[in-house]
């Protein structure tokens, strides 16, 4: 992100775009990622060479084993197909089929055709996608609960980097904004993209983060890669001590939170003035875990 100016505003109020984007440029760059030369650009579409299978404990339903398959694909995009429901048609990984995202466990649900047809948190899923350079995947899970892991996404890239990719015949188009645009929120959030290089076209990232805890301020700037998205990969979700005290007393209460699989070695918990658990991801000294995540 080099431009000092957020650009068509699509979402909140100009001057609050133009604090929070003022804000993120006023913060130190702990990590930047541009000792590697670009990648070249590719012109087919890419699927898996063949099928691989994970499984891991169920991030909401902690005390099950989940299990999710990536399989080679002649559709275009990405796929889930809950097996649990036979019935149910493959949902596609679009931006019409985002349901919710989530309240007390943020993350992104979707679903398509009947109400229980969902896959949650699928965030940690679809990445793999620019940062493993598959275009093309049809996903089979056995229920709506992704399995959660003690070291972020690393064994869902692990089990693409075994199987490999393979090119198809189709082209790979790519696409860009025309002009800068943004999205700010009154929470603090801010969301902007400015239009590639078209002499020299990549995804680039510029991501602060500022917690009232001891995560504090953080900001990373890379372009995305294989190389960077495997460090990130190890990063896990991140929460602070006073929601998961609160996951494991009243919460117990709730249906989506009462069989939470969070556990202290697989999310980054943070207290107010250090972390409750052993922090990665350390960088000259601290950890970017959660900037990274």
């Amino acid at each position: 992100m080099s431009k000092l100016h957020p650009g068509r505003v699509l979402l909140g109020t100009t001057d609050n775009a133009q604090r929070l984007l003022d804000t993120l440029h006023a913060m130190p760059v702990d990590q930047e990622g541009y000792d590697l030369p670009p990648a070249p650009l590719r012109t087919k579409r890419t699927t898996l060479a063949k099928s691989v299978r994970v499984q891991g404990p169920g991030t909401f339903k902690g005390n099950q084993t989940r299990t999710i398959e990536f399989h080679p694909t002649t559709r275009k995009g990405w796929w889930f197909d809950r097996v649990d429901l036979p019935e149910s048609l493959p949902i596609d990984v679009n931006i019409h089929n985002v349901w919710t995202t989530g309240q007390m466990v943020s993350n992104i649900v979707l679903r398509a055709g009947a109400p229980n047809n969902y896959v949650r948190l699928v965030e940690h899923i679809i990445a793999l996608r620019m940062g493993m350079d598959v275009d093309d995947v049809m996903i089979r899970i056995d229920s709506g609960d992704p399995p959660l892991f003690n070291v972020g996404s690393m064994p869902l890239l692990e089990a693409i980097e075994s199987v490999g990719t393979r090119e198809t015949n189709r082209e790979l188009r790519y696409v860009t904004v025309k002009e800068p645009v943004c999205i700010a929120t009154d929470t603090g959030k801010l969301l902007t993209f400015e239009p590639a290089d078209l002499e020299n076209p990549a995804l680039e990232l510029d991501c602060g983060i500022d917690f009232p805890n001891a995560i504090g301020s953080q900001r990373i700037r890379f372009p995305v890669n294989q190389s960077w998205f495997r460090h990130g990969a190890h990063a896990r979700t991140n929460t602070d001590a006073r929601k998961k005290l609160y996951c494991q007393t009243f919460g117990k209460l709730f249906a989506d939170v009462r069989n939470l699989g969070y556990t202290n070695e697989n999310v980054l918990i943070a207290g107010k003035s250090k972390y409750v658990n052993e922090a990665h991801l350390e960088h000259n000294g601290r950890s970017l875990e959660a900037v990274w995540h």
